[in-house]
């Protein structure tokens, strides 16, 4: 996978994992991880509690080992990485986020056509 990529990734779990804890945990840190891909150095800057931290990093695990240069969606892959557990709690932090994001940018959509009239 191309670093473009592996950044495009990173950064959309970043944003489902933040939007879930936001709305469902009290305790966020903020914490900068750093990643080493392809001889690059990447740093994130994430605010997440304990638990959705711990969640992401096995997220960006496995997305450091996917062996796929096009990298599929993960719930179409052929070899899947997640094991079980994790692959259930990941699907549901990407179902609440991705209606909240969606609903936000459906929002946004409304607001800028009543403005324009």
């Amino acid at each position: 996978m191309e670093t473009v990529k592996f950044k495009e990734e990173i950064n959309t779990l970043k944003k489902f994992f933040e939007v879930y804890c936001n709305e469902k945990h009290m305790d966020q840190e903020n914490i900068t991880k750093t990643f080493f891909y392809k001889n690059e150095e990447i740093k994130l800057h994430l605010n997440m509690c304990p638990e959705c931290l711990a969640k992401i990093n096995y997220s960006f695990d496995r997305l450091l080992e996917c062996p796929h240069d096009i990298k599929p969606r993960c719930r179409t892959c052929p070899t899947p990485c997640y094991e079980k557990k994790q692959w259930k709690e990941a699907a549901k932090v990407m179902r609440y986020s991705g209606m909240k994001l969606g609903l936000l940018s459906l929002n946004k959509k409304i607001r800028n056509i009543f403005k324009r009239n």
